[in-house]
């Protein structure tokens, strides 16, 4: 999401830098501006509707440490806050004060503390103009409603949103496949990511392009603007615990292995400064915690895998540490995957996986300023956005909550889960600037089969089955799924909350092979990829959904590329 933010800059004079913003200049700032500065707010309205918002603030204390604090504002129109988070909210009239719950009053010299709160209004929703902390004036860092747009930076010079105002770099060796394809010079032009999913591909593993050949090629294409470079961070110890397709190639216990001989020489090349004019976006090891959070202990779908992975904290323990080595180049930005809503959207899985996304936040050294955000549906099929149903409607009585496809999950699609999960984490200590990705590569569903308006209203089976845009037997398949299309063109800032839509998974690369396939890769073969497969307890024990015939995870699948092609929503 933007969170375009007033900046030091030149003679250390306070700009706003964005639509809305109010800045107030202390008297004294000068060649001594910044010990002059008692502290910082920052207030975003981070999503607004016809009567209501949500906004977030962020406080940095520069003066002697304390271990309570308050601040408060006052609005120019009737907005009322209504509900908050991380704070005492008060309100009397037009004044505002908010102050610290027991567990965050201490804030020590140069230190931050963030808290949000739901408001309503009516006629506008005018930008608070003046902050104090317990009785000090404080600078206004900004207030930027909405999600576009916005390239204002924070301290460490990163900006808020590294895919606003750049372009993104397009993979040659992607788009030279694509272009071979029938009908493929249609998005061949496409940014999509560079998967870094073995110690081989740093350097370049069988003729393809290394990291340094990538990173050289985006200097090519950058010109005199801004690019963008999508990196997926994939090779951790006993990856992925619950699939085989994509096993990795460092064992369980090897977490020594993973920093030395994958994380550092991925960070000894990102921190060239040769590169340091691009912006580098990180997805931070798909799928790995939230099979901390699902495939473990009594629950149906756990595996032994997992459960060791579990134990061990190699999977907290590598994040943490890939976090905060790349997390510590200033061009860097880290998005940590954050699985979709149909794997942590039911209650018993959404706070848990936040916590544990903490958890590993906080390990190794990194803090939660390296994670600049997280990315939904990595390599997924959920629909971006299901128009024909909601969570809230009814059919004869039975909520659509407890539809099969549904089945008590408190989201239907993508949009709705991101936004609120970055709500989530927010609330469990992350940035409040913290924006989402959602890869939408395989999510368009399209085609004849795309239905035109919701389905009959005999059953609320009917009514969901008949109208959902996601055309998976079962929202647990996960394996080159028949009937998927294209989705939404990647896209900076498309809503609140949101930094761009992207293609982190190329169009056209396989999920897993349909059979067993003798490899050099570290790749097993996973049923899930069988189209003659009858399922299992995490796909309802349904049929697998997938294409016949498809290569080893990774490898190019034309067949696959025709059919997303041919189902592409928008339609190419």
């Amino acid at each position: 999401m933007s969170r375009a933010r007033t900046a030091l800059l030149g003679a250390l004079a306070l700009i706003a830098a964005g639509t809305g913003a109010a800045s107030a200049v202390p008297a004294d700032v000068g060649t001594n501006a910044v010990a002059s500065i008692p502290c910082t707010v920052d207030y975003k309205v981070q999503n607004q509707w016809d009567t209501g918002f949500t906004a977030a603030v962020t406080v940095t204390n520069n003066s002697a440490a304390k271990s309570s604090w308050a601040v408060k504002w006052s609005y120019a129109g009737n907005q009322k806050v209504t509900s908050g988070w991380n704070a005492k909210i008060t309100q009397s009239g037009a004044a505002v004060t908010a102050a610290n719950e027991t567990y965050n009053g201490t804030l020590a010299t140069g230190s931050s503390v963030s808290f949000g709160f739901n408001g309503s209004y009516s006629g506008t929703n005018a930008l608070p103009t003046a902050f104090t902390l317990d009785g000090v004036t404080c600078n206004v860092d900004d207030g930027s409603g909405g999600g576009g747009g916005g390239g204002g930076t924070d301290p460490s010079g990163k900006v808020d949103n590294p895919y606003a105002g750049a372009k993104v770099y397009v993979n040659p060796e992607w788009s030279a496949k694509a272009a071979a394809e029938t009908g493929g010079s249609r998005i061949s032009n496409q940014p999509t990511g560079v998967w870094l999913d073995r110690i081989a591909a740093i350097n370049g593993a069988s003729g393809s392009m290394g990291l340094r050949a990538h990173l050289d090629a985006a200097l090519a294409q950058k010109g005199t603007g801004e690019e963008v470079v999508q990196l997926v961070v994939y090779d951790l110890p006993g990856r992925d615990c619950a699939a085989l397709a994509s096993n990795g190639e460092i064992g369980a216990t090897e977490i020594d292995k993973y920093k030395t001989q994958f994380i550092d020489p991925i960070a000894a090349i990102l921190s060239d400064t040769k590169y340091a004019s691009l912006r580098i976006v990180t997805t931070i090891e798909i799928d790995s915690l939230p099979n901390l959070v699902t495939n473990t202990g009594s629950r149906a779908t756990a595996t032994p895998a997992c459960d060791t992975m579990l134990a061990n904290g190699n999977y907290v323990k590598g994040v943490g540490y890939a976090l905060a080595k790349l997390g510590a180049i200033p061009n860097v930005y880290n998005y940590l995957d954050a699985g979709h809503h149909g794997w942590l959207g039911w209650d018993d899985n959404f706070a848990p996986a936040a916590n544990i996304f903490k958890q590993a936040a906080t390990a190794e050294g990194a803090t939660v300023n390296d994670v600049q955000g997280f990315i939904t549906n990595t390599a997924n099929y959920s629909a971006l956005k299901e128009n024909n149903f909601t969570i809230n409607d009814t059919v004869n009585g039975t909520s659509v909550r407890q539809s099969k496809w549904v089945d008590w999950n408190r989201y239907v699609d993508e949009l709705s889960f991101a936004q609120a999960f970055r709500t989530q984490l927010v609330s469990v200590g992350f940035n409040s600037g913290i924006g989402m990705l959602i890869d939408t590569s395989r999510n368009g569903w399209g085609g004849t089969a795309r239905p035109a308006g919701p389905g009959a209203t005999t059953s609320v089976d009917t009514y969901v089955d008949g109208g959902r845009y996601d055309r998976r037997i079962h929202i647990g398949n996960w394996c080159n799924q028949s009937g998927a299309g294209l989705g939404e063109r990647p896209k900076a800032a498309p809503a609140a909350g949101i930094d761009a839509y992207v293609w982190m998974k190329p169009p056209g690369e396989s999920d897993g092979s349909s059979t067993a396939i003798a490899n050099d890769e570290g790749k097993g073969f996973d049923r899930m990829c069988d189209p003659t497969y009858t399922g299992n307890a995490r796909n309802g024990n349904s049929l697998s959904g997938a294409l016949a015939n498809a290569p080893l995870s990774g490898h190019w699948f034309s067949a696959q590329f025709q059919e997303l092609m041919k189902n592409a929503y928008p339609a190419l």
